[in-house]
């Protein structure tokens, strides 16, 4: 099983989806794939991709109406694949939160080597995709967590909450952030059920999780992550 970035796929066209997901497979990456920009948004709300390949030409919505909707509550970095090709039409795309695109017929040499930017990009500041922060240590590309050397094991949502919140360490981020983070722009912001998720976190990353010394409350605000820097 891969155990690369987790890659999502928004397209309609059956032999493009076929030919990213045997040409990612083969890179290493997981793939997941949607049809429409309705289950594509969808998807990266349960999914939490590491990035997204989205088509312009959906037959739902345009993809660039889809990207401006995911832009209102996800930064996750956006691959654009489209025939347009007039400088306005990539301007657009760029001002609506595109991270890159690929202008179709397009070679998979050049896509991959977009994506590999794009996810660099996305991670924090760490050469090597790495974050650690007393005695914690995220690995973003093997989606690996480990404390004080032993790899934990977190289930999907721990993993995205940490992943969160390693991408903002030092920095308090709101409940109502982390809830659109993990279940999507229409989730209800219940604080109750995102706190049940911090304390399996602190349960598994905290020495003494009644005392937490990095995963810190901030009081009618949010959480914040410790930071060795």
């Amino acid at each position: 099983m891969n155990e690369g970035p987790v890659i999502l796929i928004i397209d309609d066209e059956p032999q493009i989806r076929r030919l990213l997901r045997l040409t990612l497979d083969a890179h290493g990456y997981q793939v997941h794939d949607a049809t429409t920009a309705r289950e594509g948004l969808q998807q990266v709300a349960m999914v939490r991709p590491d990035l997204v390949i989205l088509d312009l030409g959906l037959p739902d919505m345009s993809g660039l109406e889809a990207l401006r909707e995911l832009r209102e509550w996800s930064q996750t970095p956006v691959i654009v694949l489209t025939v347009k090709n007039s400088e306005q039409d990539k301007v657009d795309l760029l001002d609506a939160g595109a991270n890159d695109y690929v202008t179709k017929p397009f070679g998979m040499g050049e896509l991959l080597a977009r994506m590999r930017a794009a996810l660099r990009l996305s991670l924090p500041d760490s050469s090597d995709g790495v974050f650690s922060t007393g005695g914690i240590t995220i690995d973003f590309a093997r989606r690996i967590v480990t404390r004080n050397g032993e790899e934990l094991r977190l289930t999907p949502t721990e993993y995205a909450l940490l992943r969160f919140l390693a991408r903002h360490a030092g920095k308090v981020v709101t409940h109502a952030q982390i809830i659109h983070e993990l279940w999507g722009p229409d989730s209800q912001p219940d604080t109750s059920y995102l706190r049940v998720y911090v304390l399996q976190l602190r349960r598994k990353i905290e020495q003494d999780p009644a005392s937490p010394r990095l995963l810190i409350t901030e009081p009618g605000v949010g959480y914040r992550l410790t930071s060795d820097e």
